[in-house]
């Protein structure tokens, strides 16, 4: 009579533990969620970032060239007119 509720003890402790080891894994886990979803969030505005810079940089670029492109045109157009050249105070400075 004795060992039945001696197993049902022993049953009824060993799965008290796993609830307690189970609770702590749950929260060792949650924990490590969070770090991972800030360092998602982190890598997801440094990603936005280097596309805004990537985009700047192109915009940037397509502004050069089209610059290229008109004093070119320019200097062609005074060329086949036969203007003389633009003067120092008309030509911008290069950085």
């Amino acid at each position: 009579m004795m060992k039945p509720v001696l197993d049902f003890g022993k049953q009824l402790l060993s799965l008290m533990c796993d609830t307690q080891q189970n609770k702590a894994d749950i929260k060792e886990l949650e924990q490590e969620l969070k770090e991972v979803r800030q360092e998602l969030r982190d890598l997801t505005m440094v990603v936005q970032r280097l596309a805004y810079d990537v985009q700047r940089n192109h915009d940037n670029e397509a502004h050069e060239r089209e610059k290229m492109l008109l004093r070119l045109e320019n200097t062609l157009l005074r060329f086949q007119q036969g203007l003389p050249p633009a003067s120092q105070q008309d030509t911008p400075k290069e950085p």
